[in-house]
C-alpha cells in the first residue's frame, strides 16, 4: 500500500482501523463512476459516488449514492425537512471538503457534515468509494463505512 496516496481519507480509515484496499486508475475529466468502474473492471452499482449538496440556507451535506443511480434531491429535501437542495459547484464543494471534484471522499472532509447514504449500499458485500484524490478509489465493506461515517440511511435513488 506504500505506492498509494496518503490523503485525509486514508488517514481517517487507518485511524479507525478499517481494512481497505486502494486502487489507482486513469482519471478522465467528467468520466464519473462509469469510467472508474470500466477502468477497474467492476459493476458501476458498487462504485459509490460522493455528492456535496447545500440547502436553501447554504448548509452543506454529503450524499452517498450508487454510481449507476441518480439522487432525487426533491425527495431528500423532503426527508431532511428543507425547502430545497442543490449540488454544490466545484469551488464550493472544495471549500466544504478540502477535496477537488472527482476526488471527493466522505472521509476526512474539512467541515463536519451530515452524511446521507442510500440504504441499499449497505446490502452490498463491498463498495468502492473515493479515497480523496482523482483516480483513487478504496474498496471496503459498507459496515466499516457505516461505523466511521455514521450516516443517515435514506431511500432517494432513481434508477
Amino acid at each position: 500500500m506504500s505506492d498509494l496516496p496518503v490523503t485525509p481519507a486514508v488517514r481517517v480509515l487507518r485511524a479507525a482501523k478499517v481494512a481497505f484496499e486502494g486502487h489507482l486508475y486513469k482519471y478522465v475529466e467528467k468520466g464519473g463512476t462509469a469510467q472508474s468502474a470500466k477502468e477497474l473492471g467492476v459493476d458501476e452499482h458498487i462504485v459509490v459516488k460522493t455528492i456535496i449538496v447545500e440547502d436553501e440556507n447554504r448548509k452543506p451535506s454529503v450524499v452517498l449514492m450508487h454510481g449507476d443511480r441518480e439522487i432525487s434531491l426533491k425527495n431528500l429535501a423532503r426527508f431532511i425537512g428543507v425547502k430545497s437542495l442543490t449540488p454544490c459547484d466545484p469551488n464550493t464543494a472544495n471549500k466544504h471538503t478540502g477535496y477537488m471534484v472527482g476526488g471527493t471522499s466522505p472521509f476526512g472532509t474539512k467541515k463536519q457534515m451530515t452524511v446521507y447514504a442510500e440504504e441499499t449500499i449497505f446490502e452490498l458485500d463491498k463498495i468502492l468509494i473515493n479515497g480523496g484524490k482523482r483516480g483513487f478509489l478504496v474498496v471496503l465493506e459498507p459496515k466499516d463505512m457505516e461505523r466511521v461515517l455514521k450516516p443517515v440511511k435514506v431511500n432517494v435513488g432513481i434508477e
